[in-house]
Order: structure tokens, then C-alpha cells, then sequence
């Protein structure tokens, strides 16, 4: 099924089949459906009492699949405004108050938060050097046993990080990784 431009469908959960809209941003692509079935296959479908972090929230397809499947809580940062706004109104039109939105940047969001998360969904703008510098942050934001989930073009140096499973779709590698021992 081919996706229309500027709109992404929720492929499981309690919004399953739910279409959200988006606006056109530099960047901002859409984890593919195929891609996000795979990922919460891995996860186990059903993230009841878990706390994720959407980081680069963008279309926010990987946070709302989240809050989908019950998860307890769900932050979604989000830097560029009309996107922003757009995650707004798809929280508002799913009632889904259990989803944080956070407008402003990642890393300082990620450097100034004191929470802990037990999955954390990575997809920043490929054309950047940001998913290295979140890696390097990230591990005391982690809870024990957290997964991170991430998307990109080319990996980073990924020395403190096991992956768990991977897969590569097109030119998008992804992988669910976990802190090395």
C-alpha cells in the first residue's frame, strides 16, 4: 500500500489504522510501515509501564505507535514549530494524554532532563552528525535493560552499544541497540 504524501497510517495498537498528517519539513521522512512493524515486533508489540522517548519526534509516527501499544507515558521533543504544532493536534485528535510534547532542541532537552526511559526511538535528520552526539549522551538517561532504537544512513561509532537486531530497508540502516556491558 503506498502512503500518501504528508500523512503516515498507525499499523498496530489501540490506533491501529488511525491516519496522522504532517506538514512539509526539510528532512522530516517518515519511519516506513514495514520498518515500524518490524521494530515493535522486536519490541514485543505491547509496551505496557513503559516510559519512552520519541527524540527527534518529527512526523511522530514511532511516538504515537508507541502510545498505540500502551505505553504509560510517551515524550516527543520536536525543534521546528509547524511540526510541532502538527504532533499537537495528532495527540488532540487521538486524546492521547498520555503523550508529552516537548518543542525545542534534542540534545538540549536530552543534556537538561533528569528522566529515564525504557525505550528510546532515535531518527534525527540524516544529513547531521546528531545520532553519534545523542549516543554519547544517552546512557544515564536509560533505565535498566532500556532499548534504543535507531534509524539512519550510516552508523556512528557504536563502541558502548550492542546490537540487539538490525535491518536495513532502501538506504535506511536501523537497529534496536542496548548499552554494552
Amino acid at each position: 500500500m503506498s502512503q500518501a504524501r504528508n500523512q503516515l497510517r498507525i499499523v498496530g495498537g489501540e490506533y491501529r489504522r488511525r491516519v496522522l498528517r504532517f506538514p512539509d519539513a526539510e528532512g522530516l521522512r517518515p519511519t516506513p510501515d514495514r520498518v515500524r512493524e518490524t521494530l515493535f515486533n522486536w519490541l514485543g508489540q505491547d509496551l505496557t509501564g513503559k516510559t519512552c522517548l520519541d527524540l527527534f519526534a518529527g512526523s511522530g509516527a514511532l511516538g504515537f505507535e508507541a502510545a498505540s501499544r500502551n505505553a504509560r507515558r510517551v515524550v516527543m521533543v520536536e525543534k521546528a514549530r509547524p511540526v510541532h504544532a502538527a504532533l499537537a493536534a495528532n495527540r488532540q485528535l487521538l486524546n492521547a494524554s498520555h503523550i508529552e510534547l516537548v518543542h525545542g532542541d534534542a540534545l538540549a532537552w536530552l543534556a537538561r532532563t533528569g528522566e529515564r526511559f525504557d525505550v528510546v526511538f532515535l531518527d534525527p535528520p540524516f544529513a547531521s552528525d546528531l545520532l553519534g552526539k545523542v549516543l554519547a549522551l544517552l546512557p544515564e538517561r536509560l533505565a535498566d535493560d532500556a532499548l534504543v532504537y535507531a534509524e539512519c544512513a550510516h552508523w556512528p561509532e557504536l563502541a558502548d552499544w550492542d546490537i540487539v537486531r538490525e535491518g536495513k530497508a532502501g538506504t535506511v540502516h536501523y537497529a534496536l541497540l542496548r548499552r554494552a556491558a
